[in-house]
């Protein structure tokens, strides 16, 4: 019994053997040469910036139920997350969510002339509304980028949720994303 199965058990393995080398001949086939991202310095110097980038501070979601969206990431993710902080000066209620190595800012409206309340009229979920980035300099940052001709959405920075200045670039003029600068 094994004396006949032998032969065919070995055949078969050929058989598989030479359809994987097939397979993997066509593998072989040249692949289009994918970009990797390298945080190494670039090779050619670029002119010494005036003000720097720094970390991303958070990441700004409009909600159109802030203690519900509150509730899924304390009790369902586990994240830390802040109490309520109205902001009348801004329109909006805020609740931060930390996330480590950076944050999470809720928003809901606060009052009618609130600009997330029109966010939620066009975007009934929610969403994401804006990031917030660092910057090491924020009236150095805001000349220079008018001298860019990038607009921003106030002539002048006001306080931010977390006490420190800050100011909104115009989203037309970042590739329709929101962005906030704020005074490391």
């Amino acid at each position: 019994m094994w004396g006949v199965a032998v032969p065919k058990l070995a055949c078969m393995q050929r058989a598989a053997a030479a359809s994987a080398l097939g397979l993997f001949s066509r593998l072989q086939t040249p692949f289009p040469t994918m970009r990797t991202f390298s945080l190494s310095q670039p090779s050619q110097k670029v002119a010494d910036p005036v003000w720097n980038l720094g970390r991303l501070n958070h990441v700004a979601i409009a909600v159109p139920n802030l203690e519900k969206a509150s509730t899924f990431y304390k009790n369902v993710l586990g994240a830390q997350v802040s109490e309520a902080v109205p902001l009348p000066e801004h329109g909006v209620s805020v609740v931060f969510v930390n996330l480590g190595n950076t944050k999470m800012e809720l928003l809901h409206p606060l009052g009618k002339d609130s600009p997330i309340a029109g966010f939620l009229q066009k975007n009934k979920a929610g969403g994401m509304h804006h990031i917030c980035i660092e910057v090491d300099n924020i009236n150095t940052a805001m000349m220079d980028l008018k001298k860019k001709k990038i607009r921003t959405t106030t002539e002048e920075a006001k306080i931010g949720a977390h006490g420190k200045p800050v100011i909104f670039l115009h989203p037309k003029d970042c590739d329709g994303v929101l962005v906030e600068l704020e005074q490391a």
